[in-house]
Parts: C-alpha cells; structure tokens; sequence
C-alpha cells in the first residue's frame, strides 16, 4: 500500500510524502525541520522513517529547510547535477549537504531500495527545474509542481501514471484583475512561470485515461486561485471529455498551510 499527503504546498512553502510500510522519502523540503517533524507525526511518521528527498528545483518555497533537516538528520538529497551545483552555492543549502549529495540525470531511472523515480526537465524560472516519475510498489506516481509549460513529455509521463499530483496555481481573472504588479503577472503567465486552471484542465483532458485514479492540485495560489475555483474548472475540463470527477477519478486540491489528509493507493 502506497501513502501519500502534502506537508504544505504553495509559496509558502512546500513539501510532500509517498511511502510505504517499508519506509517513505520527500519531494521538497520548503518548510523548516521542525514544522516537517510534528506534520510527519500527524500521520505517525517519523522522521528516522523517511530515507531520503528528492528536490524539484531552488527555488527558496522548496528548499528553505533543506539543508537544515539533511545536514542534522543524514538524508540524502537526490537531485540533478545543475541542481547540486546550484545548491551548493544557495544561502539555504549552502556546506549543509556534504555528504548527502545524490546525483541524478534527466530521463534517467534512479533506484533507492524498490523505489524508482525518474527525473523529468519542464520549463520554469528556476536554475533547472524537474518533474517526477515515480515507480513505488505495484503503483506509478507523476509529480508536477511547478511549470509554466505543458510539455509532450509531460503528458507522456501522466499518461502512464495512476496518480498524477498536478500544479493548477491561477485562475487567470483573478491574476488580470488582482493587485500584483504588471512585471510580475507577466512573470507569472510566461512560459517559464506557472499553469492557470485552464492550462492544467487543458493538459488533463490531454492525458486522462482510464487507469487513472486519482488528480491532486497542488501550488494553489493563495491570492489567485481557490480550490473551488480550480476544482470547478477541472471537473467541467473531466465532464467535457464525459469523465466524472468523484466516480470515474478522484480529484483533490491540497492545502497550503497544512496537512493533507492521508491518501493510500
């Protein structure tokens, strides 16, 4: 049985868990040690229990406690080798993972125990960002947190997954209308900065398939975007392609500040 819960996602922060009975890993670590700690606990996992973390991209939202928890618990760190390089020049990472560096390459399958993940470059703002293909069990997991593109690789990875984990940060009426500057809303809707419901619910009708069971959205933002919005315009998305949200496919936003409920696969 595969577990999965978020941490926290959003720009305040992000992190995520998948394990299982034998032991589990992260995705990120945007959060400080301690707040990992008690929110692993909330679902009785212990810190000693996760046996390493993969890394999206460096941005400060993913990395702010990283080097913290891997330097003072031992973890390693799996990320490509632009990203280490990035890393070990980074005020949050910086002579904090020594000995933790894992180095991993693009469209290539790393293997911890009998947990594979395959790293995947997408387009984003960052010094190099990737995707997750991630194989655990009989279970296939795609992991997309930030991107400002949908690429075909992108949707070749979600095609064969049973669980995609999916950005849907903004709704673009709220961005337009909202008070962030011209400079950063173009930042935001470029190629290289975030998807909008409407790109997410676009790419979902793309590579919805049957053994697909379940979507999470996640990196809401918390100024423009809320889950009912973003759930909406993705189950009107599922029902224009006669797909039903809750019956054919699970469908879930995950929180920003909080836990998530436990999910098991």
């Amino acid at each position: 049985m595969v577990k999965f819960f978020s941490l926290s996602s959003g720009s305040n922060g992000n992190c995520y868990y998948i394990g299982n009975g034998k032991g589990g890993f992260l995705i990120d670590a945007g959060i400080g040690p301690r707040t990992v700690k008690k929110r692993l606990m909330e679902h009785g996992i212990d810190i000693d229990d996760i046996s390493f973390i993969l890394v999206s991209h460096d941005h400060i939202d993913h990395i702010k406690g990283l080097g913290i928890l891997a330097e003072k618990y031992s973890k390693p760190v799996y990320a490509t080798a632009v990203l280490h390089a990035s890393l070990d020049n980074h005020p949050c990472t910086r002579c904090r993972l020594k000995g933790s560096v894992r180095k991993t390459v693009a469209g290539e399958a790393s293997v911890y125990e009998d947990i594979k993940f395959t790293p995947f470059i997408v387009p984003h703002d960052a010094t190099e960002t990737v995707g997750y293909h991630i194989e655990i069990e009989d279970k296939r997991l795609t992991f997309l947190t930030d991107l400002g593109e949908v690429t075909d690789e992108v949707i070749e990875y979600c095609r064969k997954s049973d669980v995609v984990i999916f950005e849907s940060n903004y709704d673009i009426d709220m961005l337009l209308t909202g008070s962030y500057t011209p400079e950063l809303k173009a930042r935001i809707m470029h190629g290289n900065g975030h998807l909008s419901n409407e790109q997410t619910a676009s790419a979902i009708k793309r590579f919805y398939h049957k053994g697909l069971k379940h979507i999470f959205l996640c990196h809401l933002s918390e100024n423009n975007n809320t889950p009912d919005v973003a759930m909406a315009c993705i189950t009107k998305a599922l029902r224009s392609i006669n797909v039903t949200a809750g019956k054919d496919v699970k469908l879930s936003c995950l929180p920003r500040r909080s836990t998530s409920e436990l999910y098991t696969f």
